[in-house]
């Protein structure tokens, strides 16, 4: 697996991720000595290569000249973010996705998860985006902190949260309660559906409650990862 980018590829050095490092010729010298310095220091060998080659096997020039290859990234197993909040001693919050197909939302969900206190993103094995190198480097590094588990059949798995009292809810647009109407004190799986129907009806049906995010503007939806990072904040925030 290919990530690029400066952060991502600085945060996958400092947890130990990297084979190997791939830089642009031409780069900033002061980038390059600091890249060759954290190199050395992780015990990564460093390549310089035309630039052209990483725009080639991207297919983006949108990479800052910085390529590393890490190994394939594997899940997490199932209990790991159940044994993170107990670490933490923390009521439980799950982020789970119903048929989200884009890369960068799903990068870009991890990435608000971790940053705001959550214990781990479930999708579905067959009907979610997967953990690709694009969700790795749009994550910026989050990948690496947060357990990031995949379930065979995500009706079953909401079946299996709340036999363990675990709340559900899911977020949707067009209902009238807001975050400010629920009781965030318990452990809680908060679900996001797809960028373009939302969530599947069978999934919908099993949530305890729906939950949606108060617009007062024009445009009546927002995009799936910002209503997850908002709808997260408001958890975590009334928690506190």
């Amino acid at each position: 697996m290919l990530i690029y980018g400066k952060n991502a590829v600085i945060e996958a050095l400092k947890e130990g991720q990297v084979v190997q490092l791939f830089i642009a010729q031409g780069i900033n010298p002061a980038t390059l000595r600091d890249l060759e310095k954290l190199a050395k220091q992780y015990d990564v060998h460093l390549k310089q290569v035309p630039r052209i080659q990483l725009d080639q096997e991207l297919k983006t020039t949108h990479h800052q000249g910085i390529v590393a290859e890490l190994p394939d990234m594997k899940y997490s197993e199932p209990d790991a973010p159940f044994q993170l909040a107990k670490k933490r001693s923390e009521r439980l919050l799950l982020v789970l996705l119903d048929q989200l197909s884009d890369p960068r939302n799903y990068g870009a969900i991890i990435r608000s998860a971790e940053a705001l206190g959550a214990h781990g993103v479930i999708t579905e094995e067959r009907r979610s985006v997967p953990l690709s190198a694009v969700a790795v480097k749009a994550s910026a590094g989050a990948s690496s902190y947060l357990p990031l588990v995949q379930v065979k059949n995500l009706p079953r798995y909401i079946d299996e949260l709340k036999d363990k009292n675990i709340w559900v809810y899911g977020a949707a647009g067009e209902v009238a309660t807001g975050p400010d109407d629920f009781d965030w004190n318990r452990d809680v799986a908060l679900v996001i559906g797809s960028e373009g129907t939302g969530l599947r009806r069978l999934v919908r049906d099993k949530c305890d409650d729906m939950v949606s995010i108060p617009l007062k503007g024009q445009i009546n939806s927002l995009n799936a990862s910002v209503a997850a990072a908002i709808l997260i904040y408001s958890i975590v925030k009334a928690r506190t």
